[in-house]
């Protein structure tokens, strides 16, 4: 994927070739620095396991190879010309695509094993346990808003339509979009809960590393209750406003121009945040030790200590 990404860049440069409104080389340039991120945090989490790691070995290498695969559908597409997502203009195209949806289910159900292996691994730090557990949850729930994608747009039919899916919701593929991400600037996209929901796997854990970075300089994140609690309260916002960036892309709506519902919705989640934030850095009750015992003997009333 590393490799992948300089061709793609060096196509970025050289080859002014546009499909869908986007440059060409540009879907595979994300595509593989998404895959770089993806796979180097699965390693990572791989590398903790203490029991099933051979199993954990077998799934890794799954993802690898269906990584693989779908790269080289895509990158063999660009060179042809043609769109890889959606396509069933010939029956070369829809076989390609058709190859990608499988290895994409099968990549989705090898991150899921891994997901499985993670629960009943023994991690002795709690906090660092649910960052991992959390993000990958998460990220299997951003996986799976693909699988929403492929479903036939309004006016597209399958086993006719030369594309069958979308990306854009409202409005068709390839209009107005936002710098760099390409995202609809005029409808709902669903790129948008996709890479939010898929990302968690990086995002979480570096939210612990940066609370235990900090812990020399701030007591509270010292404590380990602590650290678990901000871990948890991380996971349920995020995945609150996983499922808001869903709900808004499938309401046509796009990001920059949320309604009020969307709007009242989103205050909610950071007002919820914020108290369970607050709640979380309090720091555990600790009872008070008992006072050490008085050497000094008791005199009860009315007797005498002894000669």
């Amino acid at each position: 994927m590393v490799a992948l990404t300089a061709v793609s860049a060096a196509g970025l440069v050289v080859d002014d070739r546009v499909l869908v409104g986007a440059r060409i080389w540009s879907k595979p340039f994300k595509f593989s620095v998404s895959f770089i991120a993806y796979s180097l945090s699965l390693a990572w989490l791989l590398s903790l396991m203490d029991r099933g790691r051979r199993a954990g070995w077998w799934a890794g290498t799954v993802v690898a190879a269906t990584g693989v695969v779908e790269m080289l559908v895509i990158t063999g597409q660009v060179v042809r010309g043609k769109r890889s997502h959606f396509n069933h203009q010939t029956p070369f195209d829809e076989v390609l695509f058709n190859v990608m949806a499988v290895t994409v289910v099968i990549l989705w159900l090898a991150t899921l094993a891994i997901a499985i292996l993670l629960l009943r691994a023994r991690i002795a730090d709690r906090a660092s346990a649910w960052a991992m557990r959390c993000g990958v949850a998460l990220a299997l729930a951003g996986a799976a808003v693909g699988f929403l994608m492929t479903q036939p747009a309004p006016g597209q039919v399958r086993g006719e339509s030369p594309v069958v899916g979308a990306h854009s919701v409202g409005v068709p593929d390839g209009g107005p979009g936002m710098p760099l991400t390409g995202w609809s600037t005029t409808g709902g996209d669903l790129r948008i809960p996709h890479f939010f929901g898929m990302h968690a796997l990086q995002l979480l854990p570096l939210l612990l590393m940066a609370l235990t970075a900090l812990a020399p300089r701030c007591a509270r994140f010292a404590d380990g209750r602590v650290r678990l609690r901000l871990v948890l309260v991380a996971s349920g916002a995020y995945a609150a406003l996983f499922a808001l960036l869903t709900w808004q892309a499938l309401r046509g709506q796009p990001l920059h121009r949320p309604d009020g519902v969307t709007l009242t919705a989103a205050a909610l989640i950071a007002c919820a945040t914020t108290a369970s934030t607050y709640w979380a850095q309090r720091l555990p009750h600790t009872p008070a030790a008992p006072p050490p015992d008085d050497p000094t003997p008791v005199l009860h009333k009315g007797v005498e200590p002894a000669a």
